[in-house]
């Protein structure tokens, strides 16, 4: 399979929790990343179902911040994007923007998909790129 170019995306909102501010005033960088992991769960969950939601590893994460998210934004919108998808992994890019519309932080991961019984990489299904991709669900493809 070679690697795909996709815009397959995905839209949550979360709350801003009272302890992911830092003494600072704003939210801390660490939890720029649980809300990533936040939505690429969601991600998964939605396109792949609960129960068979599309097990992966983190292989690679990376964060850039762009400004920070203020007490005055309650919740956040983290817009998830397949941007990349290979033969055994995929590459996802969250925008986590705050009430103002301000893109704060993009987080780009490298994602590989993984043999549950093994815990080693595993190729992505037709199926799967299905769900991955824009060209379909995978649902009766």
């Amino acid at each position: 399979m070679a690697e795909t170019a996709t815009h397959k995306t995905h839209e949550i909102t979360l709350p801003v929790r009272w302890d992911d501010f830092d003494r600072y005033g704003h939210v801390n960088n660490v939890v720029y990343v649980e809300y990533a992991q936040e939505a690429r769960i969601a991600f998964s969950n939605e396109f792949f179902g609960a129960a068979g939601s599309l097990p992966v590893f983190v292989r690679h994460i990376e964060a850039d911040y762009n400004r920070p998210i203020m007490p005055d934004t309650t919740d956040v919108r983290v817009r998830t994007e397949v941007i990349k998808v290979g033969n055994t992994s995929f590459t996802t890019r969250q925008d986590i923007i705050d009430r103002h519309g301000s893109v704060c932080c993009t987080v780009t991961s490298v994602l590989v998909v993984v043999d549950t019984k093994t815990s080693t990489p595993r190729a992505i299904t037709q199926q799967e790129l299905g769900i991955l991709t824009s060209g379909g669900t995978g649902e009766g493809e």
